[in-house]
Formats: structure tokens, sequence, C-alpha cells
């Protein structure tokens, strides 16, 4: 992997990390919040991407993508369980 692609991709150990400290219980990888907090990472790191390559397109619509996809997760979190919603939103920093 090349050093322009590890900057911008996930670590094996950081994912590992952020699965731990989101999971509802053990062996947890797929629940809302560990899908949201993952996405919150890579949305995080293209962000940063962007502020140096700003002509990069291809992965701008990744980046549209992967903002759409956690919004529908949050969606998804706030119809079944309000304070669950609250709760993640507080831990992730996010605004809503």
């Amino acid at each position: 992997m090349t050093e322009k692609n590890q900057k911008m991709s996930l670590t094996a150990e950081r994912k590992l990390q952020l699965i731990n400290e989101y999971a509802t219980k053990p062996g947890d990888t797929g629940s809302p919040e560990v899908q949201v907090a993952v996405l919150t990472e890579r949305i995080t790191t293209l962000t940063e991407h962007f502020k140096m390559h700003s002509k990069d397109n291809h992965s701008r619509r990744g980046l549209i993508k992967m903002v759409s996809q956690r919004r529908r997760l949050l969606d998804y979190v706030k119809t079944t369980d309000r304070a669950r919603y609250e709760a993640l939103i507080g831990r992730l920093g996010l605004r809503r």
C-alpha cells in the first residue's frame, strides 16, 4: 500500500479500536453505532485529504456516498431509539 493510500484508508488497528469502543455487546461489528463510528472516521480522513487535494472529484463522490450512508444509519437509530441516537451523536461529536 502506498503512503498516499495509507493516509486515506482506515488502518485495521484503528477500525478494531472503534469496533471495541462502540460495540453494544461483545463480538458486535454490525450495529448501527459501530457502522456510524467507522464511517465518521473515514469521513474525517477524507475531509483532511481534500484540504490538500481539492480537485479530487472521484474521491469526493465516495465521500458524499459515505455521508449519505451515515445519515441513513443515524436516521434509523433516531426512529428506533431516541436516547441511543442522542448518546451516539454526543460521543462522536456530530452536530445534529
